[in-house]
């Protein structure tokens, strides 16, 4: 699959008089696009609703835009929620799917209509001591351990993962739930992370429905929707190809029909919480070549680092990188593309063929949609950059202005020089 930044070398130049790099820019059409796709293949179910995870793009402009596209939202923190709020979040439009949760955050959760899914048994008690009762509308998250495999393939291995109850505390889950006044009951799971195939929706739910029919039928509770969470990646490499979104929905149809049919439980609504696949593609880091090094290796300097792009020092990750303007130029030089920290690990590419880079250039770093602006920080001092977003007829829109040294500073509002720090 080829790369194609959707935004041209002269948008950016555009851009750059008013809005120096870096800086993450969004696609609006693509994202609307996109968003349209999943909901055409999940349309054979009634109730089908994809919940934003948050955690992706934390950005209210863009969480508007997914509203307009019937997307409610999967929030993990309090944070998370406020914003969900901010954009206007009725009660049902928000998954609370967290962990070592605070007990303000699920009472801010509940508060706002929020449908809560349990992370751990023992969260049963402590939500109830914290809002005062069990909800009519709940949900528990399911691990059933081991390693997950599709075809001979390890995925995942859910058994080391931290989330989750297992199959003997689920079903003791369901029946403490219900004796405490559940009402509707959903399932919720995530084994596995950025697939690039079409099986793993399919697999996952054929587990979840076959569990859900049996916990239906041995503590008869009222299952109403099973979330098959996130888990579909996207092509971070050219040479991948990406998931087809159409067939993804077919098999989890035929699944649907054949463990959820025939045991009366037709009316099941499918939800899922994808992020990365909602937006990732529709996302790049724009950042301009500024020093070049000519030592054991070839490097380029970027105005941007891993502050603005942290997983391919954090994973090892890749992203492709388009040199603006020089698309379709031989890729005859080999570089190591890097940021400013004081880390070894701060390399957005390594010994990446690319066109020969001058200083000045400007490059864009595909996929970054998703996980990319919100896993930044502030080490070594650096602040984080702003973020753009091409709106669907071409003109672009600041919907994040770039941190500043204030800001930095902001919460050191208790120490006495921080007047001196900030004013100028």
């Amino acid at each position: 699959m080829e790369k194609t930044p959707f935004v041209s070398l002269e948008k950016v130049r555009e851009i750059v008089r008013e809005y120096p790099t870096p800086f993450h820019i969004y696609d609006e059409k693509g994202i609307r696009a996109n968003a349209a796709a999943l909901q055409e293949a999940f349309a054979w179910n009634p109730g089908f609703r994809e919940y934003f995870a948050v955690k992706a793009e934390p950005n209210p402009y863009l969480l508007q835009i997914l509203k307009e596209c019937g997307c409610g939202y999967d929030c993990s923190s309090l944070t998370e929620l406020m914003l969900a709020k901010a954009v206007g979040s009725a009660p049902g439009d928000i998954m609370f799917s967290s962990n070592v949760t605070p007990a303000e955050e699920y009472s801010y959760a509940y508060r706002e209509g929020a449908i809560i899914n349990l992370d751990d048994i023992t969260h049963i008690d402590f939500l109830e001591k914290t809002i005062g009762t069990i909800p009519k509308v709940i949900s528990c998250r399911y691990n059933p351990g081991g390693l997950f495999k599709i075809s001979n393939n390890i995925m995942d291995n859910p058994g080391d993962a931290k989330y989750g109850m297992t199959t003997e505390q689920l079903f003791e889950a369901f029946r403490i739930l219900k004796s405490k006044g559940a009402e509707e009951f959903g399932i919720h799971a995530f084994l596995a992370s950025n697939t690039v195939t079409n099986e793993y929706y399919p697999m996952l739910a054929k587990i979840l429905f076959e569990i859900a029919v049996k916990l239906q039928k041995e503590t008869g509770c009222h299952i109403t929707f099973i979330n098959l969470s996130g888990g579909i990646g996207i092509p971070y490499h050219p040479d991948q190809t990406p998931n087809d979104i159409q067939a993804i929905g077919e098999g989890v149809r035929e699944v649907y029909q054949k463990v959820l049919g025939p045991a009366g439980m037709g009316d099941v609504a499918i939800y899922t919480e994808l992020g990365r696949y909602m937006t990732g593609p529709y996302g790049g880091l724009v950042t301009q070549a500024i020093h070049e090094k000519h030592t054991h290796k070839e490097y380029i300097g970027c105005d941007a680092c891993a502050v603005n792009l942290m997983r391919p020092a954090m994973y090892g990750a890749y992203h492709h990188i388009t040199v603006l303007g020089k698309e379709d130029e031989p890729c005859s030089k080999v570089y190591d593309i890097t940021g400013s920290l004081c880390e070894n690990n701060d390399k957005f590419a390594i010994d990446r063929n690319l066109p020969k880079i001058q200083i000045g250039d400007y490059l864009f770093i595909h996929d970054t949609g998703a996980h990319g602006f919100s896993m930044g920080y502030n080490y070594n001092g650096k602040l984080r950059s702003a973020e753009i977003l091409l709106r669907e007829d071409g003109s672009h829109q600041l919907i994040r202005r770039a941190e500043t040294p204030k800001d930095y500073f902001a919460t050191f509002d208790c120490f006495p020089v921080y007047e001196r720090l900030t004013k100028d």
